[in-house]
Parts: C-alpha cells; sequence; structure tokens
C-alpha cells in the first residue's frame, strides 16, 4: 500500500515557510521519495498570512491541489491563533508542530484538537535569532519535523540544506542553519 504524507504549513510572508516545504521535499526527494512542493499567497506583502504545501510519497503522485486534510501541519507564527484555523482538516492522528514559547498542553488547549492528534513545539524563532541572527524559523521548524515525524531524516535534511544553501550563501550562514535544524531538533517538545 502506498503511503502518501501530507503537511500544510501556515506561516506570515517572509518566514521561509515556501523554502521550508521546499526543503522537505527534496530531501525526501534525495532519500528516494516522489514530492510535491506549492505556495498559496494571498495578499503578497511581507507579514500577511500564507500557506505552502507539502507531499511525499513512496509511489508517483497523481492529485495537484491544494491539502485541505493534512497529515502534518506546521505553524511557524504563533499570532496566527485567531486567524486561521491551524488544525482545519487535519487527520485523526495528526501532528501539529508550532514555533512558539507555550508549552504542548498550553498548545494542545489554544488549537482545541483531541487526544488522538501530537502537537510538538518548539522556540523555533528563539533558536533562528541565537544561530542565523535573523527571525527566520524555517530551517529550526524542519528539524522538529525532522524528530517528530519519520517523513524526513535530519541527517538527510542537513545533506539537502548543504546543497541548497550552499549555492546561495556563505558557509558561515550554511553552518548557522545546520546548528539551528540541530538545535530545533534536540528542543522540540510533545
Amino acid at each position: 500500500m502506498s503511503q502518501l504524507t501530507e503537511i500544510r504549513w501556515h506561516a506570515r510572508a517572509g518566514q521561509g515557510a515556501v523554502t521550508a516545504a521546499k526543503l522537505v521535499a527534496d530531501t525526501a526527494l534525495l532519500a528516494g521519495s516522489y514530492i510535491q512542493a506549492m505556495p498559496e499567497y494571498g495578499p503578497e506583502r511581507t507579514g500577511a498570512p500564507m500557506k505552502a504545501y507539502t507531499r511525499v510519497s513512496d509511489e508517483p503522485i497523481e492529485v495537484h491541489n491544494n491539502i485541505t486534510n493534512p497529515d502534518v501541519v506546521i505553524v511557524l507564527d504563533d499570532t496566527l491563533f485567531g486567524t486561521v484555523d491551524m488544525a482545519e482538516g487535519l487527520v485523526d492522528g495528526g501532528t501539529v508542530i508550532l514555533n512558539t514559547t507555550m508549552t504542548s498542553d498550553e498548545a494542545r488547549a489554544k488549537l482545541k484538537v483531541n487526544d488522538s492528534i501530537t502537537v510538538a513545539v518548539v522556540d523555533a524563532s528563539g533558536i533562528a535569532l541565537s544561530t542565523i541572527k535573523r527571525d527566520i524559523p524555517n530551517t529550526p521548524i524542519v528539524g522538529a519535523l525532522a524528530k517528530v515525524t519519520d517523513i524526513v531524516p535530519v541527517e538527510k535534511v542537513k545533506e539537502r540544506l548543504i546543497i541548497t544553501f550552499g549555492k546561495k550563501f556563505s558557509q558561515e550562514m550554511v553552518d548557522a542553519n545546520l546548528a539551528s535544524v540541530d538545535a530545533a531538533y534536540e528542543g522540540v517538545q510533545c
């Protein structure tokens, strides 16, 4: 039987959700999976709420629409509470990974999800500020995803990050992003 995993990303424009969605997809491709990654923009301005999507499968993917019933929801900005229904359509047994300083129990209560849902929290913004010196929580949140799910292994994430970011950024910035992945991998709480 085919395993299709669908991820919906919630963020504000400029936080790197599209880059993170592509990083996860490219990492899964590197590991031999079939992939899709796509953004959904609203008003195209920094700070506007936006979504992105990632699909990973062990067989070719034949659907090409937005994800309405995700297995995983990733939230890069907890100020979206009250603006966006983050748990909308989340499948039973699904996972929410939230960039926040809240505890997992506090986040669960705010999300209003049942006990079948895994709620993981990580201070991805704090990690990003301490490692890359900017509040762009995308690479730390991918480290948390690697720890909480079996979608992509953390070593493959780092391998892909070196390939992708090495073309655009200095070695110092690549190293800082690798450190942010490791910190979130170790720091995520369920």
